[in-house]
């Protein structure tokens, strides 16, 4: 686990996979780092990693995690995406091992301690209770529990497997955080999600194939801050 990262729950991720890139992009993510302040929640973006840098240059408030990176060092490597090239750009992480971009567990471990070397947060995906809990022993940052028959479907996590899971994850290692994701479509979604306990949450569809994606943006993070100020108040 990279100790030097430290993002105050709760915290909200934003995945435009190949959706969105350029201009587009830029205009979202300053929505983003605008509704971060606003309600005072964490929004992490995981943009293209050819908009890392421009987005680093444009926005304050929010953190940018690359999409993916491999567990190659300085030199030979054609194709692959260098670590200490992402933090050049202006990540703070990367995301590992979605359902869209599996990894070998070899693959996984030596990635997130590539990450710890070079001074990059890491968020791992988990498909199940059992994947996440062998996660857990790598110390990644934070952990997304979410079932890869969900993603994209608009159905989520039940409570039930929102609870087992964080607490599950929770029992090896308290200081990774836990993100519940998969299936969030609306502001019900995120409020629902957070009230059952999770640090946070997150969304692809959700805000890019809404017919409004910046003002689903702003109402999704003022959700978060809702439910977790119930929770915790």
């Amino acid at each position: 686990m990279y100790k030097g990262f430290k993002i105050k729950p709760p915290f909200f991720e934003i995945g435009p996979k190949a959706f969105l890139y350029g201009e587009k992009m830029l205009k979202l993510a300053k929505v983003a780092d605008e509704a971060a302040q606003k309600y005072d929640v964490s929004i992490i973006i995981t943009p293209q990693p050819s908009d890392l840098y421009l987005l680093a240059q444009e926005t304050k408030n929010i953190y940018l995690f690359a999409q993916h990176m491999d567990p190659v060092i300085v030199g030979r490597g054609q194709g692959s995406i260098l670590p200490e090239a992402i933090k050049a750009a202006g990540a703070v992480g990367v995301m590992l091992n979605h359902a869209e971009k599996p990894m070998t567990i070899a693959d996984l471990y030596r990635s997130i301690k590539r990450a710890d070397e070079v001074g990059l947060a890491t968020i791992v995906c988990a498909d199940s209770i059992k994947e996440a809990e062998a996660i857990a022993l790598f110390a990644p940052n934070i952990i997304v529990a979410e079932p890869t028959e969900l993603i994209g479907t608009g159905q989520t996590s039940d409570e039930e497997y929102v609870i087992a899971t964080t607490s599950a994850i929770k029992k090896i290692n308290p200081e990774i955080q836990v993100l519940q994701a998969a299936g969030i479509k609306n502001e019900e979604d995120v409020y629902r999600v957070i009230k059952a306990g999770a640090d946070a949450t997150g969304t692809t569809s959700g805000i890019m194939k809404a017919e409004n994606p910046e003002a689903m943006l702003d109402e999704m993070i003022r959700a978060v801050r809702m439910a977790w100020d119930e929770v915790h108040s």
